[in-house]
């Protein structure tokens, strides 16, 4: 196709799926898990050909701004960066970003990318858009579809239809995160995995969201056209974005319109939705073993280990996932993401701060670390972005008598 594609990264998710390194101070999308780069700097360099795709637009929140802009700055990457006020699902979000690709220019075309996505072919997905860029142009809100590689229940679903142009199929039906029986069903029957991936014409989806959301669409308008400017970030207006209905763009317009279409892409996707997942795509060693950090395995099988310090040694165990954070260590069967779920609802019942807040904050200057603290004093580790400074301080708490 001869226009751009505007990318448009949603990045303002919080979660604890993958609990300790994950918490909702500094979710997956920031985490370095298969190499130097974290899922959100690999999704942006997935959209850096400039042949294809032109500036991105970033829509996360204000408590992730800095680290938004620091890992950008890292892989030396420009872009506009919206800051939505409060979490609103994703049909705010990408009504939101297509509303600033419209208004810099009103026959743009956006894919709508999550930030914490992890895909295969990175020339595979730049076909793929490619393909569904057309389908755009001609009036289609395409979604990309993952053929299944088992009956998953954490995923919806997507029923093919007739094709409708080289590559794209119109869409039957959608369908909710299923039991084990109807996903094998589903699989069985040839559905595909909703991927929550989109590519449209810009003007196209303001279009359908007015007609299904009038009141939310009247909402993030005004919260585009009375938006402020903060060192630099997009800050959409508060008072008109809170007025939004908080929706997933599946139950605001796909869902309804009569404008979706699905492409089966080709590269294997994944949400990275657990440790379970993590594992899957990191390099094993001969016995199934993986890690990212130190890690040491005598007479283990099929377990995982993510250290961000000290050195974690594993003996006779199998299939166990074992995280050690400066603060925290889970130690878990591998597969039990249920457990894991109910874990992480305990502590926020008796330790909130281990699943909300992370050991380091990002600040426009720089970043903190704790190191120790005490009764009377805190040690942290400061990183100054100008000129690479680091130093110590020690902040001392006033004594009560």
């Amino acid at each position: 196709m001869a226009r751009p594609i505007t990318p448009l990264i949603l990045c303002g998710g919080a979660g604890t799926r993958l609990w300790p390194a994950s918490r909702e101070g500094r979710p997956k999308q920031f985490l370095a898990l298969f190499g130097p780069l974290s899922t959100f700097q690999e999704t942006l360099r997935r959209v850096a050909d400039p042949t294809l795709f032109c500036r991105p637009i970033i829509i996360t929140n204000h408590q992730y701004r800095f680290v938004v802009a620091e890992q950008l700055a890292a892989i030396a990457v420009e872009a506009d960066i919206l800051l939505e006020p409060m979490r609103r699902d994703s049909a705010p979000a990408i009504v939101a970003g297509a509303t600033f690709a419209f208004n810099r220019d009103n026959d743009s075309v956006v894919v709508a990318l999550a930030a914490d996505h992890v895909v295969s072919d990175s020339v595979a997905f730049a076909k793929a858009c490619t393909i569904a860029g057309e389908a755009a142009e001609q009036g289609r809100i395409v979604t990309f579809g993952v053929r299944p590689t088992r009956p998953a229940i954490d995923y919806g679903y997507i029923h093919m239809g007739d094709l409708i142009a080289p590559g794209i199929f119109a869409i039957k039906e959608f369908v909710e995160k299923p039991d084990v029986k109807a996903a094998e069903r589903y699989v069985a029957n040839g559905y595909l995995w909703n991927s929550g991936n989109f590519l449209f014409r810009a003007s196209l989806l303001l279009d359908e969201y007015r007609n299904f959301e009038p009141e939310s669409a009247a909402a993030v308008a005004a919260s585009v056209a009375d938006a402020g400017t903060d060192l630099g970030f997009v800050t959409l207006d508060p008072r008109s974005f809170a007025c939004t209905a908080a929706k997933s763009i599946d139950y605001a317009v796909m869902e309804r319109t009569m404008r979706s279409a699905v492409m089966p892409v080709t590269y294997d996707w994944s949400d990275v939705g657990s440790w379970h997942g993590v594992w899957e795509l990191s390099k094993h060693d001969t016995f199934g073993n993986a890690a990212h950090g130190a890690a040491v395995f005598v007479d283990t099988r099929g377990s995982y280990v993510v250290s961000e310090e000290q050195v974690v040694a594993l003996s006779g165990v199998e299939d166990l996932v074992v995280v050690a954070t400066g603060d925290a260590v889970l130690v878990a069967r591998r597969e039990n993401d249920d457990g894991l779920r109910r874990l992480v609802s305990k502590l926020k019942e008796i330790a909130p701060a281990v699943t909300e807040e992370h050991l380091k904050a990002h600040r426009p200057w720089g970043t903190y670390q704790s190191v120790d603290h005490g009764e009377r004093f805190q040690v942290k580790r400061i990183v100054v972005k100008k000129g690479g400074r680091l130093s110590l301080q020690v902040h001392h708490h006033r004594a009560e008598h």
